[in-house]
């Protein structure tokens, strides 16, 4: 008895390893959607519980956003500046700033007709002998000052009327981009601080809570895409030569009675070590290849479950 118990074991074994070594051992698997934070701020809202359905554009998880409506008041304000700078200088000086120039030109103008008077006047009594040569050095120094000032205040009239120069108004023009570049940049952030699902999908995982400061670039919510699921399994080093992109198998789900149908969609191209679930008692350390298959049907199906794919296509 003993000895037939150890046969029908041994035959046993041999018949599980046959078969083993042609499936492909895996799980279902469905495209993993993961949403992280934008900014360090502390999470005020979770309207969605996990477990839901969620469709596109659903408020997952809400943080903070105080901070950022300030930085996006501030550049809207920095755009108001940069614009009224523009239309000033578009518009150029006031005619009550023209006027005002051209009375600096008129008075300007009177000094440097007095101060010439003066100077006459000086250097006619230096020759009759009735004034210093200091009188007539001051009357001069005051005519030449009064002539400057006279230029100068002719310049500045031309200024404000020849209007403003096409350089300034590029760079006036420059800044108002700027300004709107930097006001959309702020908005943007502020529009990432609400975390929205970006796909139809099952909404699997919220690693965090209401009230929990989360770190920039932490994981807020885990979605998993609302198709069909795909057997992501490991295919034995001597099926790798024989399985092309587009290859239909049999796919066997744990606790499904019939046999799917699998389209092969990707094998990786290196190989690795067979993961701890795939391993078989008389070989351990063969490689495998990790490959995708995408069921025909199955929406229902939950993610996780063991699946085997039968390699062989007769």
């Amino acid at each position: 008895m003993r000895i037939a118990a150890t046969t029908l074991a041994i035959l046993l074994l041999a018949a599980c390893n046959d078969k083993s070594a042609h499936e492909a051992l895996g799980t279902l698997e469905r495209d993993r959607i993961v949403l992280k934070a934008t900014a360090a701020e502390i999470i005020v809202a979770e309207p969605v519980p996990e477990g839901t359905m969620v469709t596109a554009g659903t408020l997952l998880v809400q943080l903070d956003d105080t901070r950022q409506q300030a930085r996006v008041a501030y550049a809207k304000a920095e755009v108001a500046q940069a614009n009224a700078r523009l239309e000033e200088l578009r518009n150029g000086a006031r005619a009550e700033d023209i006027a005002a120039a051209s009375a600096r030109v008129a008075g300007a103008r009177a000094t440097v007709t007095e101060a010439g008077a003066s100077y006459k006047r000086a250097k006619k009594l230096l020759q009759q002998k009735l004034a210093a040569q200091a009188t007539l050095d001051s009357a001069l120094a005051n005519r030449d000052a009064a002539e400057a000032a006279l230029q100068s205040a002719h310049e500045e009239l031309l200024r404000l009327t020849n209007g403003t120069r096409k350089e300034q108004l590029d760079q006036a023009a420059a800044a108002v981009q700027a300004a709107v570049a930097q006001q959309a940049l702020e908005q943007q952030q502020l529009s990432d601080l609400s975390i929205v699902a970006t796909r139809d999908a099952y909404l699997d995982s919220l690693p965090w809570h209401v009230g929990e400061r989360v770190s920039m670039g932490a994981t807020v919510a885990v979605l998993l895409a609302d198709a069909a699921p795909y057997a992501r399994v490991y295919v034995p080093e001597p099926w790798r030569a024989r399985l092309q992109v587009g290859d239909l198998r049999q796919v066997s789900v744990d606790g499904i009675s019939q046999p799917l149908t699998g389209k092969l969609r990707w094998i990786a191209s290196e190989p690795a070590f067979t993961p701890y679930y795939a391993l078989n008692a008389t070989d351990r350390a063969r490689l495998v290849y990790l490959a995708e298959f995408d069921l025909e049907k199955g929406e229902a199906l939950p993610t996780g479950v063991p699946a085997q794919v039968l390699l062989d296509d007769d």
